[in-house]
């Protein structure tokens, strides 16, 4: 049975060869993670993975990070290159050895512009374009294996989130930094493997601001709190958003806005299946936020695609007529943010199945704790 990246890598290729191009040129980062097993670290040192049309691919790396790759990689070609030796050279060989002197080289859209540069150099017979147009189609649909890494890092997340409303009461007086490194304490408890992005705890009129960086404001009784975190298994992220109060009751409006997010989701959701355009989910969530009246503090997409990256197509937005297919995960979080006093986001991932999507977060989403 082949291995999922030998699958991956043959089908980069069958659409290379579709396509007319040459070669796929990655630097470590999540492709490289994605078709061969090695996300390795993209510096200033040269390392790339080359990927021809036909025949296996060659992975160039730094002597420092040779034995790493050779574990990690699914990869029988791994060169190096020492400190002392001239990097393009063992890239020039590489090219040479993959067959890569003309056509369309398709670029990883992250390369740094100094090795973009050096390949247009040792390349002067390429056309270069962006790996996205054949990585993008592969990626967006997630297999068994992403699926399942994906389903246990959205458990460690549930499951850091049911701790958080356990505390109660206890967490006023907490500053919003020392509660997010609760957050990633308890997401370390269940099995998580750092955080997927950096944590958001934003109390107060803080969370207002979608993008909040939890600060040394004191946490009081009353008031909403927004915390959006996730953490990885596998390589792959959770991402969760709940607002709560740990204590006492909320401002006024607040509990009526909420049920509007909360009702938004839901209606985003039911709407996910095979073939809906993307923008049809964004715009069954901002129905409801308008029909409550807050469609002008709803200011942001309504979700993004999740896989080894955070953000990643399909992109949940207004105008994007991209159908969705089977496979695909991505966020539904619609939110309503008001200057100054307070704001309310809920999120969930969603898988799409064959006829609908499945939840991959189930903690309450209400307000109360």
């Amino acid at each position: 049975m082949r291995s999922p990246y030998d699958r991956r890598t043959r089908d980069a290729q069958t659409r290379l060869r579709e396509r007319g191009a040459t070669a796929l040129a990655l630097t470590p980062g999540s492709n490289t993670a994605y078709l061969v097993g090695y996300a390795g670290d993209a510096g200033e040192r040269h390392a790339f993975l080359f990927v021809p049309a036909r025949g296996d691919p060659i992975l160039v790396v730094p002597e420092l990070d040779g034995a790493r790759a050779r574990d990690d990689a699914a990869v029988a070609d791994v060169r190096t290159w020492g400190d002392a030796d001239d990097p393009r050279s063992v890239v020039a060989s590489a090219l040479g050895d993959c067959g890569i002197e003309s056509g369309a080289a398709l670029l990883d859209p992250a390369m740094d512009a100094r090795f973009v540069l050096d390949l247009d150099d040792l390349l002067p017979d390429c056309d270069f374009g962006l790996a996205d147009d054949v990585l993008g189609p592969l990626r967006v649909r997630k297999d068994d294996a992403e699926l399942d890494a994906l389903r246990r890092a959205g458990r460690a997340a549930d499951r850091a989130m049911r701790d958080v409303r356990e505390m109660g009461r206890d967490a006023v007086g907490m500053t919003e930094r020392e509660l997010a490194r609760r957050v990633e304490d308890r997401l370390a408890a269940h099995g998580g493997d750092g955080t997927s992005f950096p944590t958001i705890v934003a109390s107060g009129p803080n969370a207002a601001n979608p993008h909040h960086e939890p600060g040394d404001r004191e946490i009081e009784a009353g008031e909403p709190v927004t915390l959006d975190f996730g953490t990885r298994i596998g390589g792959y992220p959770s991402d969760q958003t709940r607002t709560v109060v740990f204590d006492g009751e909320a401002p006024a409006g607040y509990a009526e806005a909420h049920e509007a997010v909360v009702d938004a989701q839901r209606a985003a959701v039911e709407t996910v299946e095979p073939g809906v355009p993307a923008g049809e989910i964004d715009a069954a969530a901002r129905d409801v936020v308008d029909a409550a009246g807050y469609g002008d503090a709803f200011v942001h997409r309504t979700g993004h695609g999740v896989g080894l990256d955070v953000h990643e197509a399909p992109y949940i937005v207004a105008g994007n007529d991209e159908p969705l297919e089977e496979g695909m995960v991505f966020s539904v979080e619609p939110g309503i943010y008001v200057e100054g006093e307070w704001g309310v986001r809920v999120e969930d991932l969603v898988a799409v199945t064959e006829s609908g999507c499945e939840r991959l977060n189930d903690t309450p989403r209400g307000w109360r704790i």
